[in-house]
């Protein structure tokens, strides 16, 4: 039978912070990442921008029983637009595939009082070394836009609330990708 399923590109790379199985690897092309703000939310998340000359890696799985209310839920904030020609994949069940993304015009630029929490790095991060490599996690960071948004370190007691145990491996990495992007990391 064939599904909805979703693109993620940011958490939803990352298998432990959701249930949505198989995944697939796949790319996406005419959009980009970006670091912003919907106003009614506190931190800045990942959001795509529509940008022709663009390709991002990420995953697809599907929405069982086009049950979107959890997964709408979990990404409040986002538009859900269809994207379904966009994505190269290997599946096999798909029928259709929708992207979550800040509206244009409802989003705000993040700042210090609005950053980039590291526990949300971290789950990503973890879900690209895991998905795509270690080429694959610097491709995200090298892709990605607004890394100039400041970013809280919340590791000791995180705010995110998918947030991920990484390894003393893993850790390191993501400590060297932000300082390669020259993130701006504040206690």
């Amino acid at each position: 039978m064939k599904h909805p399923h979703f693109f993620g590109y940011g958490s939803l790379v990352n298998r432990n912070t959701h249930d949505f199985t198989p995944i697939h690897t796949s790319q996406i092309t005419g959009w980009r990442r970006i670091w912003q703000r919907a106003p009614n939310r506190q931190v800045a998340y990942l959001s795509v921008i529509a940008d022709p000359d663009a390709l991002i890696d990420g995953v697809i799985a599907p929405v069982l029983n086009d049950d979107w209310v959890a997964l709408d839920a979990r990404e409040f904030s986002y538009a859900r637009l269809a994207v379904t020609d966009a994505v190269t994949h290997g599946a096999t069940d798909v029928r259709d595939i929708s992207i979550y993304a800040i509206p244009p015009g409802q989003s705000a630029l993040p700042d210090t009082e609005h950053p980039i929490l590291l526990s949300y790095v971290d789950a990503v991060l973890q879900g690209y070394l895991h998905e795509f490599g270690e080429a694959g996690a610097q491709h995200f960071m090298h892709t990605t836009e607004g890394w100039c948004t400041p970013v809280r370190n919340d590791r000791a007691a995180p705010i995110y609330p998918r947030a991920q145990t990484l390894t003393a491996s893993e850790r390191s990495f993501v400590d060297d990708m932000l300082l390669s992007v020259r993130a701006k990391v504040f206690a």
